[in-house]
């Protein structure tokens, strides 16, 4: 049995009559007001060239000591501080926390992280310095102290800058232990996860 398909009728929709267009009502002119006079633009003085502004010392505002006087600047690193008091001239004494720093750090490798600032600009054994450590461990304060004493170099000779900024003495480390949340062990460590 062929079928065959019937065309479909569609119906022609009627044109929509539009409504005659609106006359649009008459503007109302309106007096111009008269434009604002300016002054005539005047020529820019001659710029006078002078002297480059002088550089801004490092972020650590430490004036140079006074005749006898110190330097003091602070340290971080971790949870430690280091107040450091630098005297240019001196015995080469390093004492900290009143003691010896021989003594205060027993690891030869702290003695080197203290040292390191007077040996990159050739100070070691010909400053006196004084330093108070508070918080952390003795690596955080060993670092601390570093810091605090390459900072004092720079605002006794700010020419030290260059040396002691190439060897990465300058940069505050600002990692720290991060802190326990609750329901976690430590910072991010979960406990272990049981299905039953």
């Amino acid at each position: 049995m062929a079928t065959t398909k019937k065309p479909k009728k569609t119906a022609k929709k009627p044109a929509k009559k539009t409504a005659p267009a609106k006359k649009a009502a008459p503007v109302k002119k309106t007096a111009k007001k008269p434009a604002k006079k300016t002054a005539p633009a005047k020529k820019a003085a001659p710029v006078k060239k002078t002297a480059p502004p002088e550089k801004v010392e490092s972020a650590t505002k430490v004036a140079a000591p006074a005749a006898g006087g110190y330097v003091y600047t602070v340290g971080r690193r971790k949870r430690a501080v280091a107040q450091v008091r630098f005297w240019d001239s001196g015995k080469g004494e390093i004492k900290v926390n009143g003691r010896d720093y021989l003594r205060y750090f027993p690891v030869f490798e702290l003695h080197d992280a203290l040292l390191t600032p007077l040996r990159a600009v050739g100070k070691d054994g010909k400053i006196t310095i004084e330093i108070k450590t508070v918080g952390g461990g003795l690596r955080g304060q060993a670092e601390a102290a570093r810091l605090g004493i390459a900072r004092a170099l720079i605002a006794l000779d700010p020419d030290f800058r260059k040396s002691l900024k190439k060897l990465g003495l300058l940069k505050r480390d600002a990692r720290k232990k991060e802190r326990k949340k609750p329901g976690l062990k430590k910072a991010r460590r979960a406990p272990q996860w049981k299905k039953r």
